[in-house]
């Protein structure tokens, strides 16, 4: 292989962003970068009048982008429209929320067919591809229409509906058709994986080889389980670092002599922050002696905000917190602070460290980093408890978590309780189990798992 070329809705231009500042993701796809030559290419952020197919070509650390612009219709029909209103909603089960029109289908069509437009050009013949999630579902079939016969692969970072749900969406055979001009197709989960399969078997009369390959109209692709992992001893050294350790300085002296509870989650439907915040409530009016004992810290960035669906998510929160706030706070205590704002991932680190329990309950998640990300952080001595959604993709791996349905505020409450007064010697064994799962399977056994997979193709 001469280059591995990374293709993703977004990508930001290095030295955008301050240190510390990047999500998980694309911390991962840089470090992919820099074992491997070739370039970053995807959607800049930023509009244009008119698109033009220019391509913004910059370099930092080792990490080189390739970003366009994109015009206003592009952004409200594919990215705020199809890939935020319709496939997103769909896939993380909220049929209820999805929303099919006809202009959406269509801006996503075109933005696709302009990627492959654009890049196609900048792809040599020992290139592989490797295409990032739902936005891009439809690029592998476009950049093969445009005579690409390298090596291709789909990763995708949210779960794969069921198929009563994904049966919802219009033409959804057509879009499912298009994945198999992948050679590979990378699933967190050996459900959602399982999933696909059965979708495009029972829907699309594709057959299952005994080699777990599937077959479909002469094409035949890898369907594979890699879940993604953090790049575990960047965070760990992170966590050490001058700014983590004021950062847990200034979180322990202002929690007073109480345990924190932290949670750090994108403003999002998903991540079940309602349920969270009620079933946090149910714990204080079970047991009111630990009211003054303890707090939750909610840091929820706000995210897709010209949605209006987001936009009512945090006007709920907000309502919610202040409610729970105003019928059990005290002079001297506030039972949650909730802060509508992200911090970079040096502070995060600190704040992780600082938190007696880490509450990741998303209603349903691909993944979840974060989740990862609290663990590498922990005090081995004396480290935190993970209380973690039984449908969050981590839960697969993070066996010595405390489980729960988050749907249900009596487990949440229970697993609060159990978490507060597990002793030292429990909280350290089960830290062990966790970190050793994320360190095996970190960012570089997910990346190599995938890369290995699509070169043997």
């Amino acid at each position: 292989m001469s280059r591995l070329i990374i293709v993703s809705n977004r990508v930001q231009a290095p030295g955008s962003a301050p240190a510390g500042s990047q999500g998980g993701l694309a911390v991962a796809l840089a470090a992919a970068l820099r074992e491997y030559s070739g370039f970053w290419f995807g959607w800049s952020g930023e509009r244009t009048d008119q698109f033009t197919g220019h391509i913004n070509f910059q370099r930092d650390s080792g990490v080189t982008t390739a970003t366009i612009d994109l015009e206003d219709q592009d952004i409200e029909e594919y990215y705020n429209g199809y890939a935020n209103r319709t496939l997103w909603p769909l896939f993380h089960d909220r049929i209820d929320l999805a929303e099919y029109e006809r202009g959406f289908a269509g801006g996503y069509q075109r933005v696709n067919e302009r990627f492959a437009e654009t890049v196609r050009p900048l792809i040599e013949p020992d290139d592989a591809i490797w295409v990032q999630d739902y936005h891009l579902f439809p690029l592998g079939s476009e950049l093969r229409k445009r005579g690409c016969k390298n090596r291709i692969g789909l990763f995708l970072h949210i779960p794969w509906p069921a198929r009563r749900l994904l049966s919802s969406l219009p033409k959804a055979e057509d879009l499912v058709r298009t994945l198999f001009a992948y050679d590979v197709i990378g699933f967190h989960t050996d459900e959602w994986r399982e999933s696909f399969s059965e979708y495009v078997v029972q829907q699309l009369g594709a057959v299952l080889e005994a080699d777990g390959n599937i077959s479909l109209a002469g094409r035949t692709i890898k369907a594979i389980t890699c879940p993604i992992g953090i790049d575990t001893p960047e965070f760990v050294a992170m966590s050490r670092s001058i700014t983590a350790r004021l950062s847990h300085r200034q979180m322990r002296d202002s929690c007073n002599g109480r345990d924190m509870i932290v949670g750090v989650d994108r403003l999002d439907y998903s991540k079940g922050l309602e349920e969270r915040f009620l079933g946090y409530e149910r714990f204080l009016v079970e047991h009111p002696e630990e009211r003054k004992e303890v707090f939750l810290l909610q840091i929820a960035p706000p995210s897709r905000e010209s949605v209006e669906t987001y936009q009512q998510i945090r006007t709920d929160l907000e309502g919610l917190s202040g409610r729970i706030n105003g019928a059990y706070a005290d002079v001297d205590w506030v039972p949650i602070r909730y802060v509508n704002q992200g911090y970079p991932r040096d502070v995060l680190a600190g704040i992780y460290r600082a938190a007696r329990i880490g509450l990741v309950t998303p209603l349903r998640d691909g993944m979840n980093l974060v989740a990862k990300e609290y663990v590498a952080a922990q005090d081995p001595e004396d480290p935190g408890v993970l209380i973690l959604s039984r449908f969050a993709g981590a839960a697969v791996q993070l066996k010595g978590a405390v489980l729960i349905n988050p749907y249900s505020a009596e487990e949440m409450s229970d697993a609060i309780l159990l978490a507060l007064r597990m002793d030292k010697a429990e909280r350290i064994s089960r830290w062990r189990r966790l970190m050793d799962s994320v360190e095996a399977e970190d960012v570089v056994w997910w990346r190599q798992r995938f890369v290995d997979a699509l070169m043997a193709t």
